[in-house]
């Protein structure tokens, strides 16, 4: 069992009898299925669809919502949700003295407050307030390998903010994105994208034995750019690019590069539904 402490991220308090309501209709995952104990990925989007802020959302244990997310963000979350509470009875407040403790692994130990990570469904992964002043020893690469491993990509680590859509960082897989719950913010471009299928970009797991101790986190195949890795943890790292031209360089043997680093296997995360284009082919071709 590993529990690591997460500074760089912090909890947003929600209130108010028009709280829940207000969230449900601007932000991209169901807050009605909702249930005790667990935190539940989501995003606020631009109107063009493209994720602005990705966080996970909780039940408050004292009533309520929680919201976790980046520590960098969570002022600029509140200043934008200002636009859409005009009269309602919401309230939101940042609580800059927490970060979030994560616990993972075999016998995983972890107090009452404590709420499942949904985005993990292939490792059990617990979250709780903590006490900025709380010290201990901290192995941060551990978490950051097991969100490779099971190819779950945070915003600004992974991605820029302002320029992905929800397909292309799995919120479509998590859970974080909810197609069936009526309009939000950005709702009419993503449901598109899901009814038409034209999602091409998505994570990725890349491994290379010399490691990915670069420069650059440009991904090149014959001098062409496809992808672009995220988080690297030795051997292993996050790759959200283009998995049709992904997928046409390996079958053709060119290799994908990062500086002067080779990528020698790209995997898809466990538990996704997207697969390789050619395998999504009919027989026929």
């Amino acid at each position: 069992m590993q529990t690591v402490l997460l500074p760089d991220r912090t909890l947003i308090t929600v209130s108010g009898n028009d709280a829940e309501h207000l969230l449900q209709n601007v932000i991209t995952c169901d807050l009605d299925s909702l249930t005790d104990g667990s935190a539940r990925p989501g995003a606020l989007l631009t109107p063009q669809g493209k994720i602005l802020f990705d966080f996970l959302i909780a039940r408050s244990t004292s009533g309520g919502l929680t919201i976790d997310i980046s520590a960098d963000q969570a002022a600029a979350f509140i200043k934008r949700m200002m636009l859409y509470k005009l009269r309602s009875d919401m309230t939101l407040s940042a609580q800059n003295d927490m970060q979030v403790a994560v616990a993972f692994g075999e016998n995983v130990s972890y107090p009452d407050s404590a709420v499942r990570d949904e985005r993990f469904k292939a490792a059990t992964v617990y979250r709780w307030a903590a006490e900025r002043s709380d010290a201990q020893e901290n192995d941060r690469h551990q978490w950051d390998l097991l969100r490779i491993q099971h190819g779950i990509a945070e915003g600004g680590l992974d991605y820029p903010l302002g320029e992905a859509f929800p397909h292309d960082v799995s919120l479509d897989q998590n859970g974080g994105v909810d197609f069936k719950k009526g309009c939000y913010v950005g709702q009419e471009v993503v449901s598109r994208m899901q009814h038409r299928g034209t999602a091409r970009r998505r994570i990725m797991i890349a491994k290379s034995a010399q490691g990915f101790d670069t420069a650059t986190n440009e991904v090149l195949a014959n001098g062409k750019s496809v992808a672009n890795l995220g988080t690297k943890v030795g051997d292993r790292a996050l790759l959200l690019g283009r998995i049709d031209r992904v997928d046409d360089a390996i079958k053709e043997c060119t290799p994908l590069m990062v500086g002067d680093v080779a990528i020698d296997d790209v995997q898809l995360p466990p538990s996704v539904g997207y697969v390789w284009p050619v395998e999504a082919q009919s027989p026929d071709g």
